[in-house]
């Protein structure tokens, strides 16, 4: 179900990819992404957590159209309600839809170019994407600048003459100069320190406060996702294997392995604390992935029907969606 303030929809999306497994042998394909939907609405946050190598950044790659997918649909907000699909799209509707959707970066340090001065560094998506004068482009980027905590006095500053924590504000700032629909958000602050990572968190909450721009926060760190998310995905090997509100997931978490992510996050207050969830075994290799459940081999719940079927996401209510076989059995 979408409505006009949806500025993102993905529908069944996929993204496959030929390896190679040696001289002379066939192609294998590993399936990064395998059938991801959901929706976004504007001025709400969907976080997308799981181990490294679910699929995370593939998704990342989809949504910024550095990649076409391989199959489904996904719906970019052009505006008034209208949305175009990517999958579909000519060059001019890409170049068009670019600049409603922006990214930042994981590591402030070289997302920023060393030799170009952050006022230049602000200015280059309108010099690229707008008419506007050399003089308008200047105000608009120190304005921005002071709305992101910097003094617009310092624009004239190179990169390495700014902290972590004020790169990755000029990282956001470049990333808002457009005035994008949405933006995707990288594990924005897992190279900061922890007191710097709550300042830019709290800078992104308040520009979502102020613009209505939907947030994508790509992150494993589940103690942040709990204080910027609305909705949560959770994956496992390229699959969606729990949607819900965040409230709800971290609450009442369904899967075997969303409880089994949340046990590992440190808790202070007691109550909070999930019981805990030993997971045996590694992430199994995307080349070679399990038959059934892909996470069959490393949940402590697992029979034989997880063996040889895959399953589907059932709706719980409240916007809550499971993908296992026992989810009515385990409560």
């Amino acid at each position: 179900m979408t409505d006009d303030t949806t500025v993102l929809e993905a529908r069944e999306l996929s993204k496959h990819y030929p390896v190679s497994t040696g001289f002379m042998k066939p192609k294998a394909l590993v399936r990064a992404l395998d059938g991801v939907s959901f929706t976004l609405a504007a001025g709400r946050t969907l976080a997308v957590v799981g181990e490294s190598g679910c699929g995370k950044s593939t998704l990342a790659r989809q949504l910024t159209m550095i990649e076409p997918p391989t199959g489904g649909a996904l719906l970019i907000g052009t505006g008034g309600g209208a949305r175009a699909d990517v999958t579909h799209a000519d060059a001019a509707t890409k170049k068009v839809l670019r600049q409603q959707v922006q990214m930042v970066f994981q590591n402030p340090f070289a997302s920023l170019n060393p030799r170009k001065k952050i006022g230049l560094a602000l200015e280059e998506p309108l010099v690229i994407n707008t008419t506007d004068g050399k003089a308008e482009r200047r105000d608009k980027a120190r304005a921005m600048m002071a709305r992101v905590g910097l003094r617009p006095e310092h624009d004239a500053r190179y990169p390495h003459m700014f902290s972590g924590g004020q790169r990755q504000r000029i990282a956001i700032a470049r990333a808002l100069m457009l005035q994008p629909s949405l933006v995707v958000l990288d594990e924005p602050v897992s190279a900061l320190d922890v007191s710097i990572q709550a300042q830019v968190l709290n800078l992104l909450m308040d520009l979502q406060d102020e613009t209505r721009v939907a947030y994508v926060f790509i992150s494993h760190n589940l103690a942040v996702v709990e204080l910027i998310a609305d909705e949560v995905l959770v994956m496992y090997l390229g699959k969606v294997v729990e949607q819900a509100p965040k409230t709800t997931l971290f609450a009442t978490p369904r899967h075997p392995y969303t409880r089994a992510l949340l046990a590992s996050t440190p808790r202070i207050d007691k109550a909070a604390r999930q019981q805990r969830q030993v997971l045996s075994g590694e992430l199994p290799s995307p080349l070679n992935p399990p038959s059934g459940c892909a996470f069959h081999k490393r949940c402590p719940y697992a029979v034989e029907r997880c063996r040889v079927e895959v399953p589907v996401l059932q709706d719980l209510g409240g916007g809550q969606q499971v993908a296992c076989h026992r989810v009515h059995e385990l409560g």
